[in-house]
């Protein structure tokens, strides 16, 4: 009897709306009923053959390719069909259709999202590092989150991953020697110099951790807010940023009344800049929705960064008011490391004297563009980013996730080691919840409801 994981599957795997090809994809065992019913004749395995895709009474659909990739040489490791016709969004629709009548009699679906890359992780043509790669090569909006993502996929993160795996297996096997034949007398341990390996273990640990780190940078970003008084030039420095005109500049306060977003791009890494409306004591209810929302996106930010008019800083109700941003900014940032004060206007004021300014701050000109390399480098610092993209493997918070709970067990094992006398079976298990955790990356050891979670994210038809 089929299970839903067994039922074959079909879907449009090309994106909607009007292109020169589209991809009708299925995937399952026995595909032939399909075959013959929209093809009319065998295929032969791997190789393209035109022909027509026939409808219920024998009329064409559509003329196209039609490629057969019998099982286990395909992507899902299944018998894998795929047929590609013009791309107009009727023409799939009805050779869809047309699948699910001739497939009815084997169980054939439609195939849920990505439930394709979910059969390959099943039937171990890629780990679960890689599956979630694909999801991240598609959704890559740098050039060097593709390239990183692209290398996860080709393995090089789950060979690190399965490197770290095996050294922990060869020092788990030690221990358990050690706990299986005490009366031997002999300190395998010692001998194979446990201590010296399992620190090589955590140092080998912490080097991927930091990659990991940089790849999840490049895949998620950093969120930086624009905050501070109405004119202070928040849109111009977003537009600076930008390189285009996306806020509206003018010089009446209260211009921008709700968030104005922008991804950028700093060597690779994506930034997403929030432009958000001035803060202070609102006039209407328009404005005090949008100041509302200013702070809500402030509480949420990576870096914010905390504009001032060079040109009225001086001023003793400019100042005042400044000093209740900043006394508030404190309150809500969860870290004053996530403040940079930036001093705008440069063009038109001088630039505070030393010694006037305390913590992390930058003085530029949002409209001559001086100071915004200095800038652009103190939110790469803050974003933590010190790796070259071509040495980075894409990685998610999971992964980084899992690299920190299996450096936490290697830590306290090797308190337990270092002990005068080592409680062995609780130095086993550190070692083992470290192996598990380090399995949980590749999808070796992963509970049911997290492989759910991953591929739900994925698009229909991959």
């Amino acid at each position: 009897m089929l299970t839903r994981r067994t039922h074959p599957i079909v879907a449009i795997t090309t994106a909607s709306g009007r292109g020169a090809v589209g991809i009708v994809r299925l995937s399952g065992r026995q595909l032939g009923p399909v075959i013959e019913a929209v093809c009319g004749q065998a295929l032969r395995p791997r190789h393209a053959t035109y022909l027509a895709f026939a409808d219920g009474a024998g009329q064409p659909i559509d003329h196209g390719l039609a490629l057969h990739f019998p099982a286990p040489h395909s992507y899902t490791g299944e018998d894998v069909l795929e047929l590609q016709a013009h791309g107009g969004p009727v023409v799939l629709q009805l050779l869809l259709a047309r699948c699910l009548e001739a497939g009815r009699s084997i169980g054939l679906r439609l195939a849920e999202p990505g439930e394709f890359t979910q059969r390959a992780f099943l039937n171990d043509k890629m780990d679960l590092a890689q599956a979630e790669a694909v999801s991240d090569l598609i959704d890559a909006n740098t050039e060097a989150a593709a390239r990183s993502a692209s290398r996860s996929l080709s393995g090089a993160f789950s060979n690190e991953v399965q490197t770290l795996r095996d050294r922990l297996v060869r020092l788990r096997m030690l221990v358990e020697a050690t706990l299986d034949f005490p009366e031997e007398e002999i300190d395998f341990l010692q001998k194979a110099d446990a201590a010296g390996q399992l620190k090589a273990i955590t140092e080998a640990v912490n080097t991927v951790l930091d990659r990991a780190r940089q790849g999840a940078l490049l895949r998620e970003g950093m969120q930086v807010v624009l905050a501070g008084q109405p004119n202070v030039g928040k849109s111009s420095l977003l537009n600076a940023l930008a390189g285009a005109e996306l806020a509206i500049v003018t010089p009446i306060p209260g211009t921008t009344r709700d968030k104005v977003s922008e991804t950028i791009q700093i060597q690779g890494v994506p930034v997403h800049v929030t432009d958000t409306a001035g803060l202070r004591d609102a006039g209407d209810e328009v404005e005090r929705i949008g100041v509302a929302r200013s702070w809500d996106a402030i509480e949420r930010a990576d870096a914010v960064l905390f504009l001032h008019d060079l040109t009225r800083v001086g001023e003793f109700s400019y100042d005042v008011a400044d000093d209740r941003i900043a006394e508030r900014l404190l309150q809500v940032l969860p870290s004053a490391d996530r403040l940079v004060h930036v001093f705008n206007k440069r063009d038109a004021a001088a630039p505070p004297k030393p010694g006037e300014v305390t913590g992390r701050h930058v003085v530029l000109s949002a409209q001559t563009g001086a100071g915004l390399d200095k800038l652009r480098s103190l939110l790469l610092e803050l974003a933590g980013w010190h790796a070259q993209p071509e040495g980075v493997f894409i990685a998610r918070a999971r992964h980084v996730t899992a690299l920190q709970l299996t450096r936490e067990h290697l830590g306290l094992a090797g308190e337990l080691l270092g002990a005068e006398s080592p409680a062995l079976d609780l130095l086993a298990e550190e070692l083992r919840l470290a192996h598990d955790a380090l399995s949980e990356i590749t999808g070796q050891f992963t509970p049911d409801d997290l492989l759910g979670e991953i591929f739900s994210r994925f698009c229909i038809g991959k």
